[in-house]
């Protein structure tokens, strides 16, 4: 995430300082963080790229190595750290996140608890939705696995929107010190329904949860759990198809079933669609968009809830 501006909590700091964490766009498949250092250097297929070429530029500059290749020097948002983190755990995605962060209404200034940190991905999004008051407070029962995420939040500059904490939630439930306090809670965990009681606990009135669970048997038990303190229960599962547009030249079909066009007599070769193209016809430029060849799928199942009102 970008760092915050000193003087104004929500604009950031455009250009590329020493000791900025930088996303090196190569292609759409192929990006890694990259942390500058005056003196260091990047070595790729495209060639050598001086750190300190990149002092002063702007975030979104094209640069180019000493043979001509070029990479794009990009901000680290969430959107693409989440493409170039270290995977500890299994991680969720910018379709998921998003619509968890719509459902759990989290906007600026609200408190966020999550059970499961992982590799942060999720966290690192919620981070910048709280901002520039809110906060959130993230479990892992895995020490050095909180450690590392705690790393990764100092490294992108969240340390002061997040705090990593090792605790069993599963088993213990969350510390008696945010009874009442959380806007929104989202829970990460094999056995999310032996956590509800607790998260009702910690939820203001009318605030929002959210499970992620794998399998569908998870989410049967967690619905039946929640139906005691909670309302409004739905569950989605989020699938995205991604289309890949690009230029393509083709050869105009043209001519009846003779191959006849009006004009001189020219070779014709029959697609597999049956239709025909014609060697002597000109190529035409034409924009094609088609479903991308690896489309991810099932992820996982999130289900909402919201907390009952106690009168």
């Amino acid at each position: 995430m970008l760092a915050c501006h000193p003087a104004k909590k929500l604009s950031f700091n455009r250009s590329i300082s020493d000791g900025d964490l930088v996303i090196v766009y190569e292609k759409h498949d192929s990006m890694k963080a990259v942390t500058v250092c005056e003196g260091s250097v990047l070595q790729n297929r495209f060639g050598v790229f001086k750190h300190s070429d990149w002092i002063g530029k702007q975030f979104g500059s094209k640069v180019f190595s000493s043979k001509g290749g070029f990479v794009y020097l990009l901000a680290p948002t969430p959107e693409l750290w989440t493409l170039v983190l270290n995977h500890r755990t299994q991680i969720l995605y910018i379709a998921d996140i998003s619509f968890v962060i719509t459902y759990l209404e989290v906007v600026p200034g609200c408190v966020v608890l999550e059970s499961g940190t992982g590799s942060g991905s999720l966290t690192t999004s919620l981070a910048r939705a709280v901002a520039p008051s809110g906060h959130v407070n993230t479990f892992d029962f895995h020490e050095q696995r909180a450690e590392s995420a705690r790393a990764d939040f100092e490294r992108t500059g969240l340390s002061s929107l997040v705090t990593v904490k090792v605790r069993d939630i599963q088993g213990e439930g969350f510390p008696d010190d945010f009874t009442g306090m959380a806007d929104s809670v989202f829970l990460d965990l094999p056995q999310p329904w032996l956590t509800i009681p607790s998260a009702a606990k910690v939820l203001r009135h009318d605030g929002t949860l959210c499970s992620f669970s794998p399998c569908i048997e998870q989410v049967q038990r967690t619905c039946e759990t929640l139906r005691t303190r909670f309302t409004d229960i739905r569950t989605f599962e989020v699938l995205l198809r991604t289309y890949e547009v690009r230029e393509e030249k083709m050869q105009s079909l043209s001519g009846d079933d003779n191959g006849s066009n009006g004009s001189l007599p020219s070779k014709r070769r029959q697609c597999s669609d049956g239709s025909y193209i014609l060697s002597g016809s000109p190529s035409i430029s034409s924009v094609m968009a088609r479903p991308c060849g690896e489309a991810r799928g099932h992820t996982g199942f999130l289900t909402f809830a919201r907390v009952k009102c106690v009168s």
